[in-house]
């Protein structure tokens, strides 16, 4: 596939308005239809993105969407709950499928994704857009290299406040709401990215007035020895920020960890290694790099990404469900 990637959008709230305007910035995708819940939406959203990409197809329905043959691959930007249908009927269709994080609910709902992609030999990634961003990169090569040394430790938070709203979605148990799907995803996919999957987890979640998880806070240990240190919250903006910690050096990204930032590289002495720091300009919101990501692997004849594997991404879920049955 050396043509552009036709994006069919699953779902037309924020998320996609941010895929969307960042597919924008690209010349390996284009927007070339919509699908929602209702016409109206659907209409509404591509309108805001005509002038971009020209005319965008519109439907009422996600089955008509998934059914156009002039789509190539669908983003699923629904809520957390309806991620397992949504993906399974785009796969069904024929589709590939970039889906919004988390995958699913839970590891059960990821495994059933996978093993559908894989028997329909189709593309299949979790939408962490933060594994593609170019200070993430970065991250690896330096990892890769040793400049760190032996990992000993890992820490990332994600807080933002939101207002005790019953009918946010954030705090609603039938919509996924809670920290830790929504927030908590971002540092439990970092350390995993770092460290791999955890052999033991140790945990401490407060409710909200809802019953979701308002703050959730993890301590996870690695059979190297090394540990995570994990929070998330809906409490309070945190400082959203990130740090490696190794015998040789530690890398520290600046917050907000998880989108476009800066990091530095610091040897135990104190001294500043690699540059005294690394700017990263900023593309859009970043989300750009995930969907350029899946024009690579497609037109590579690839069905998954080596920098989000599908396996990790279950095993990303089977730790957060971990983590929330200790609630």
């Amino acid at each position: 596939m050396n043509d552009p990637v036709r994006w069919g959008v699953l779902g037309t709230g924020w998320i996609a308005e941010m895929f969307a305007a960042d597919l924008a910035l690209s010349d390996r995708g284009v927007l070339a239809a919509a699908g929602s819940r209702s016409r109206a939406k659907a209409d509404a959203f591509a309108d805001r993105f005509t002038d971009r990409f020209g005319e965008i197809r519109r439907y009422p329905t996600y089955e008509e969407l998934v059914a156009d043959p002039e789509v190539d691959a669908v983003y699923v930007a629904t809520p957390h709950p309806m991620h397992r249908d949504n993906a399974v009927l785009a796969l069904r269709a024929g589709k590939h499928v970039l889906v919004e994080k988390p995958f699913t609910m839970n590891a059960a709902e990821a495994r059933e994704v996978v093993a559908v992609a894989r028997e329909a030999g189709l593309f299949a990634m979790e939408a962490m857009w933060t594994r593609f961003l170019p200070h993430t990169a970065v991250i690896r090569d330096w990892l890769a290299a040793g400049m760190v040394g032996e990992i000993v430790s890992v820490s990332a938070d994600h807080g933002q406040w939101f207002a005790e709203n019953r009918d946010s979605r954030l705090f609603a148990p039938e919509l996924g709401g809670g920290a830790l799907l929504d927030l908590g995803v971002y540092p439990v996919s970092f350390a995993s990215m770092v460290l791999g999957t955890p052999d033991r987890i140790t945990a401490l979640v407060d409710p909200a007035f809802t019953g979701v998880d308002a703050q959730t806070s993890m301590l996870f240990g690695y059979a190297s020895g090394a540990h995570a240190v994990l929070t998330c919250t809906l409490r309070a903006k945190s400082p959203t920020a990130a740090a490696i910690v190794g015998t040789e050096a530690r890398i520290e990204v600046a917050g907000d960890f998880y989108a476009p930032t800066s990091l530095r590289l610091v040897t135990r002495t104190g001294e500043v290694t690699v540059g005294s720091e690394l700017g990263v300009p900023a593309t859009g919101r970043g989300m750009v790099h995930q969907s350029d990501e899946v024009a690579r692997r497609l037109a590579a004849g690839e069905l998954e990404s080596p920098l989000m594997p599908l396996d990790e991404t279950v095993a990303i879920m089977e730790t957060m469900d971990a983590v929330l049955a200790r609630a």
